[in-house]
């Protein structure tokens, strides 16, 4: 079977969603067709949330399907532009902060939350902001629009219909398997089914959980890349008493680190304020620790969970951070049969092993009731190890009792959005006519750039056609 559309694109994540959406709202009537490998939206179920064990489902619900990881995280749209991503080093900051703007408008169009957290407290922020100096921590200041995760689910299930009412053609459960080139132009793809689909234009909107897959593609068929960034690091839990003010006044408070004995850089991530720890399944069945949190009250926890990245950036010949990643995943998987290693950081400083014994002494309850007690040190390098200790005792400087012998850390957690894709401002790789957006391309990191990154391709590929 071969087929013929304007606008071919690759995920249907919030990359490849707010393309297609910006495509057909400059031009109804436009051939789109978007390929994902995972299920459409209401059919996203895992069982896990019921059976709180995990049925190894292919392909893993969380991660893939309509709307990306995104469909069942916590839900956060970071509103600045020094936050999530590398827009502005190639739109520009006013450019960037422009298009959040646009995407953060349809998001309210489709049932997000009106409020906004960390803009009107402006005397709380300025006294965290000194703590954080006297622990030489730097606070990004960013306003988040919670969607929640539940509530995002709702949001991305309106956004797929009103695509398919538009006149999308959604392919689900469908994997591309070649991006066909000729002539140095990408021309098409072509399916798992073995059909054919050629395309004037073709985005590449994969994600986190589709960048191995695309960093092959570029081997395979040459695309330009460049070392990129892994982030590797641990989930903290804590009481949510001890986040209490970061929580109240930032919601997320988005703190960096360069620590003092490595001068790594090391950044928290992902906050989720009475809410869960979670496992993530990625291709091949790797398990890596995420967190969430719902708006609904029947939902929360007592607990605030986050994630502590450390940024390792590589150079030549060293070429492949995302496996780099999965290695450290692999061998936490591999000590703790496949589930998440926790250990509490007095054991984690002491160098021993967490055990099920000294876990029920704690005052903090695991949220991951199928975590695995055990031991950190012999999963992350030293270096890593390190640089986890200096920031946590940092983090204890501005919310006390962060660094308390109880904290539960969680491994491993890792950012597969490390193949960074040579772009040009249009987003156009050295294929011509093949566009690489999103997480996946090492160009975002979060649902808002990400989504902003969708519009601003799309009005490339119009300007194209005009």
């Amino acid at each position: 079977m071969t087929d013929r559309a304007d606008v071919i694109i690759i995920g249907a994540g919030p990359g490849g969603i707010f393309c297609a959406y910006e495509l057909l709202r400059q031009r109804p009537g436009l051939h789109v067709v978007m390929f994902e490998k995972g299920r459409s939206i209401e059919k996203r179920e895992c069982p896990k949330r019921k059976t709180k064990q995990c049925v190894g489902c292919k392909p893993c619900s969380i991660t893939t399907g309509f709307a990306g990881a995104g469909a069942f995280s916590d839900g956060k749209l970071s509103l600045s532009p020094d936050v999530g991503g590398n827009l502005p080093d190639i739109l520009g900051y006013e450019e960037t902060a422009a298009l959040i703007g646009e995407s953060d408008a349809v998001y309210l169009q489709f049932g997000a939350d009106t409020n906004v957290y960390g803009v009107d407290k402006a005397a709380q922020i300025r006294e965290i902001r000194r703590k954080a100096i006297n622990a030489n921590l730097k606070l990004v200041e960013c306003p988040i629009r919670h969607l929640g995760t539940e509530e995002g689910y709702k949001i991305y299930s309106r956004l797929q219909k009103h695509l398919e009412e538009a006149g999308t053609e959604l392919h689900f459960q469908t994997m591309v398997t070649e991006i066909l080139v000729e002539n140095g132009r990408a021309v098409g793809v072509k399916t798992d089914a073995g059909e054919i689909f050629h395309g004037k234009e073709i985005v590449s909107a994969v994600g986190r959980e589709g960048a191995d897959w695309f960093k092959g593609k570029c081997l395979e068929i040459g695309i330009e890349t460049s070392p990129g960034t892994v982030d590797v690091g641990v989930r903290v839990e804590v009481r949510d008493e001890v986040m209490q003010t970061l929580n109240e006044n930032l919601y997320e408070a988005k703190l960096v680190y360069h620590t003092p004995t490595f001068d790594d850089k090391v950044r928290t991530f992902c906050t989720n304020p009475s809410g869960e720890v979670a496992t993530e399944y990625y291709e091949g069945g790797l398990a890596v620790v995420n967190g969430h949190a719902y708006k609904s009250k029947e939902y929360k926890t007592d607990n605030t969970n986050f994630a502590i990245l450390v940024s390792k950036n590589f150079t030549k010949p060293f070429t492949t951070p995302i496996a780099y990643g999965r290695k450290i995943a692999e061998l936490s998987n591999m000590l703790c049969g496949g589930k998440i290693l926790v250990q509490t950081f007095g054991d984690f400083r002491r160098g021993r092993r967490t055990t099920e014994e000294r876990l029920c002494r704690n005052n903090i309850i695991p949220t991951l009731k199928d975590a695995v007690p055990g031991d950190l040190s012999l999963v992350f390098p030293h270096r890593i190890m390190v640089d986890i200790e200096e920031m946590l005792l940092a983090l204890d400087k501005v919310t006390p009792g962060i660094a308390s012998e109880e904290t539960l850390l969680y491994g491993v957690e890792v950012k597969f959005y490390s193949n960074k894709v040579v772009v040009n401002r249009d987003f156009e790789t050295s294929i011509r006519g093949l566009r690489a957006i999103g997480d996946g391309a090492g160009v975002t990191r979060g649902l808002q750039q990400a989504s902003a990154n969708g519009i601003s391709v799309a009005r490339s590929i119009i300007r194209t056609m005009e």
